[in-house]
């Protein structure tokens, strides 16, 4: 029998933030990629089918009791593991990256999935291991492996973007369950030795992509042109912006993919700080929002589930943005619900329907 209490407790401030997000993302993918000649379905179009397929799935995920996830969560984290590993082995190549599998109707990339999978799969170590006085090095194992694995398995593709929002959200969740003062301490010293090591695992474009940040002027026409021209794009939106399709650097053409990862740099041009603004307090609502979520979740697991969705939102925006102003190194990272991308999209609303999931059912215990 359906409860009625699920309709009357339904969080429509949060669903209407994402789609209020989504649609200024949709109108700015029209006015960015409005001068693209194609006999295909327009991408600001195919982006518009992409949310309402997700609006969908984010009300069929908040439906069904989220606690049912902590019985099987290990199992997806396996099969999606399993993935992974099919798509070193048999995946389809494109641009010089491994990502997806090819299953004829579409092209599946398990590393998206992975973002959601983890998040569970934490959720139901941490759910079941809460201690508090926090962890030490041997309750971090697991958890370690858990988000450690799929980071590697991911940046063989390679996909450094990817795997480091999964790295980011891991710790983001072992950080939120407590660890031992000492243990913190020794667990930073490893990760600044596992940075510094880290350098010598990347792949050359990657080291470039690092020292164009460091210094984008050595090679302007090269490694340093992306961040040069969002730099220049979102300083010249001033206060108010050049207005609606009237930004030369994106409609121009000097503005390069400025309908995935820059799409950002096209909105500050046109609609200016003011509109940045506005479009960053959404964002900001968001988080807050999850974060509020999760503070009043009716169980341990559903905290951890919402904890770590707001931790994948938070991670995706301040990297996009931290990339687009120059404060970042570049690596590919899209804006959650702005950028063009079905894949992302599907992510972030399958994300936004466990925060739904989890908010509407805070009175049941």
């Amino acid at each position: 029998m359906f409860d009625r209490r699920l309709l009357i407790h339904f969080d429509w401030p949060l669903l209407l933030l994402v789609i209020a997000v989504a649609l200024i993302g949709i109108v700015n993918l029209y006015g960015a990629t409005a001068s693209w000649s194609s006999m295909n379905l327009p991408v600001y179009l195919k982006q518009a089918w992409w949310l309402g397929g997700g609006i969908l799935l984010a009300l069929a995920v908040s439906l069904f009791d989220y606690r049912h996830l902590q019985h099987f969560g290990f199992i997806l984290y396996g099969l999606n593991l399993l993935l992974l590993l099919g798509v070193l082995l048999f995946g389809k190549t494109s641009m010089g990256a491994t990502r997806w599998l090819d299953l004829g109707v579409f092209n599946l990339q398990p590393s998206e999935i992975m973002k959601i999978v983890i998040i569970i799969a934490l959720a139901c170590y941490f759910a079941r291991q809460d201690t508090l006085a926090g962890y030490d090095f041997k309750g971090l194992v697991v958890p370690f492996v858990l988000f450690g694995l799929p980071a590697l398995l991911i940046m063989r593709q390679p996909d450094l973007g990817t795997a480091l929002i999964v790295i980011f959200i891991g710790l983001t969740m072992v950080l939120f369950a407590g660890i031992h003062r000492a243990t913190l301490v020794g667990l930073s010293a490893l990760g600044i030795s596992a940075i510094a090591g880290g350098w010598f695992l990347l792949h050359d474009y990657q080291k470039q992509r690092i020292l164009s940040f460091l210094n984008p002027e050595s090679d302007p026409l090269g490694a340093g042109y992306h961040i040069i021209q969002s730099k220049i794009a979102i300083g010249s939106g001033g206060f108010f912006g050049k207005g609606f399709m009237k930004g030369s650097q994106s409609q121009l053409a000097f503005l390069p993919e400025r309908h995935t990862d820059f799409a950002f740099s096209v909105f500050a041009e046109e609609w200016g700080f003011c509109g940045s603004l506005l479009l960053l307090t959404l964002y900001l609502l968001i988080v807050i929002w999850g974060i509020y979520v999760a503070r009043n979740a009716a169980d341990l697991f559903g905290t951890f589930l919402a904890f770590g969705v707001s931790a994948l939102l938070f991670w995706h925006i301040i990297i996009n943005l931290g990339m687009v102003i120059g404060l970042l190194p570049v690596v590919g990272v899209p804006l959650p619900l702005f950028s063009y991308g079905g894949t992302s999209m599907i992510t972030s609303m399958l994300g936004a329907g466990l925060l739904l999931n989890v908010s509407m059912r805070r009175f049941t215990f």
